[in-house]
């Protein structure tokens, strides 16, 4: 039976970078979450009787939104809905899936790496057919509808079992609750050599995993310690709560310090590495060596070919703007193709699906391939062991081979995390008010060479994206980025980048804040950060 409810448009619902995120308590509002659910199939066509991929993260609310989605997608009238074990699928996994039953399209329960609990934090975003995140024109289309909606739909039908794998009907539906790690863990074995690995594993080498108590724990109990043979305890924090254990599933080094200092103590494994909520990003750390994500692109890139799935070589590698230009320098070395796009994995779509790019990264901890259409943590890391067990080398002696090579591009991102929206706008906006004046000016040993807002003119489908962030580019090729994220719920957070270029035979060896000291210092003050917000220092260094 399909029962019809009358309800009233909210005016928050505009998608962000990636997807819906508010708090809780804001998508348990009557008809919160029905209504934007409605809106995004109201913007769809041509799916009746096709599948629909959905899972989530297991942060709170998930297992209750899930049911209100089955039965709004049975009313739609959807075929076939592919549902994870316990509502659970990491974000690459549902991308996975996408792909290889070709479905119509996915939703995505989760907030990424914000956190959890009845007062934290809940997302959801639709991913195409592609499995990639919606493009603009349909995340548009999806807030046009939010704010004009009437009624929405659903089936009236019993709860289903989300901890059952079979097969259900729901009205005209049949929903399959699968395994959620088994497809994804079959693209893999595509991918690398797990012989190699696991002979790695079995010389001695030690790690350690940090599942943040989030969705990519069961994937690395399965893989790491069950296929590849890592040994029980290389996954700590394995199973996925709602409140994420209470801590912050981001894998960064402020939330996930245990693990950096682990990795920095006497008793550092080999290599120790992290995922976060959702499981599309990680965090890298060789024994008495943090790699950036910048870094790790860079590095992933030059050495890809050790693994079956990339031995042909790449085709190109793309990077978000704030990202810093090491992975470039690897490209221009390879003579393949590298493009900058702006912050969001849905930009890297297009580079993709075209050919033109094979691995894409983001200085936000996410790096991904064309294996699937969404940046994937725990594949990070499975490429990272598949080349140290080819190679038989350290992670912070490749590194310096890498920097000694390439040239070192040293690298900070400094956060702000929820201060006032429309003083984040001001601040933007004033900078912007300088483009004209600031080219010329010195500042100490610094001068700049030009200061724009990012644009990016997509070359496969032409369209255009501006405003995108502030860059302040520096004769020598240094830079500071200032950008407001998309990603939060709570006010703004102003993400500012810094970037020096060393090159081969200059001083690779120092700590990145102390190279950086110049322009750090003056980011604070050529933005009037403190003056425009109340904040002295910022609430994440990475």
């Amino acid at each position: 039976m399909i029962q019809t409810v009358a309800t009233k448009p909210y005016a928050d619902q505009k998608p962000g970078t990636s997807g819906l995120r508010k708090k809780v308590p804001v998508f348990q509002q009557a008809h919160y979450l029905e209504n934007f659910v409605q809106s995004i199939f109201d913007s769809l066509e041509g799916f009746a009787g096709k599948t629909l991929v959905l899972g989530g993260d297991g942060r709170y609310y998930n297992r209750e939104a899930i049911q209100k989605v089955i039965r709004i997608a049975a009313a739609a009238g959807f075929g076939r809905l592919v549902i994870g074990k316990g509502g659970l699928l990491s974000t690459p996994a549902v991308s996975a899936l996408i792909r290889s039953l070709g479905a119509y399209g996915g939703i995505i329960l989760s907030a990424s790496h914000n956190p959890g609990g009845p007062e934290g934090d809940f997302g959801i975003k639709y991913n195409i057919h592609n499995g990639g995140p919606a493009p603009e024109k349909i995340t548009d289309a999806i807030f046009a509808r939010t704010k004009t909606i009437e009624t929405y739909k659903f089936e009236d039908a019993p709860d289903v079992n989300l901890d059952a794998i079979g097969e259900t009907k729901v009205g005209g539906a049949t929903v399959a609750i699968v395994d959620p790690v088994e497809n994804w863990a079959a693209l893999m074995r595509t991918l690398f050599d797990f012989d190699a690995i696991r002979a790695l594993f079995a010389s001695g080498f030690r790690m350690r995993f940090d599942g943040m108590h989030a969705i990519t724990g069961p994937y690395a109990h399965a893989i790491l310690e069950g296929e590849l043979g890592s040994g029980a305890g290389t996954v700590v924090n394995g199973t996925p709560l709602p409140d994420f254990g209470g801590h912050h599933p981001d894998p960064n080094l402020t939330y996930a310090k245990d693990l950096y200092d682990l990795l920095m103590s006497p008793q550092a494994p080999d290599f120790g590495a992290a995922s976060d909520g959702d499981g599309d990003r990680n965090l890298i750390i060789g024994r008495g060596q943090f790699i950036t994500p910048s870094d790790s692109l860079a590095m992933l890139a030059a050495n890809a070919q050790l693994a079956p799935g990339y031995s042909k070589g790449l085709a190109g590698v793309a990077r978000s703007m704030p990202t810093s230009a090491a992975p470039d320098r690897v490209a221009a070395k390879l003579g393949i193709g590298h493009y900058e796009t702006p912050t969001g994995w849905k930009f890297f779509g297009n580079l993709l699906d075209a050919g033109l790019a094979t691995l894409c990264g983001e200085e936000s901890f996410g790096t991904g391939s064309n294996h699937i259409r969404e940046k994937d943590g725990l594949w990070a890391v499975l490429l990272w062991l598949n080349i140290l067990a080819k190679r038989r080398i350290s992670v912070a002696d490749l590194a310096r081979e890498h920097w000694r090579t390439y040239g070192r591009n040293y690298y900070t991102r400094h956060d702000f995390d929820e201060i006032d929206l429309a003083a984040a706008n001001g601040l933007m906006n004033a900078l912007r008010g300088r483009f004209a004046s600031l080219p010329g000016q010195k500042f100490g040993a610094l001068t700049v060479e030009a200061a724009d807002d990012f644009a990016y003119h997509d070359p496969v489908d032409g369209s255009d994206t501006e405003a995108q962030g502030v860059r302040v580019m520096f004769h020598g090729g240094s830079r500071i980025v200032y950008r407001l994220s998309g990603t939060g719920t709570v006010g703004a957070t102003l993400r500012v980048y810094m970037e020096r270029y060393e090159p081969p035979g200059g001083d690779l060896a120092q700590d990145a804040q102390t190279a950086l000291a110049d322009l750090i210092t003056l980011s604070r003050s050529l933005a009037e950060i403190e003056t425009r917000t109340g904040r002295k220092q910022p609430s994440v260094v990475t």
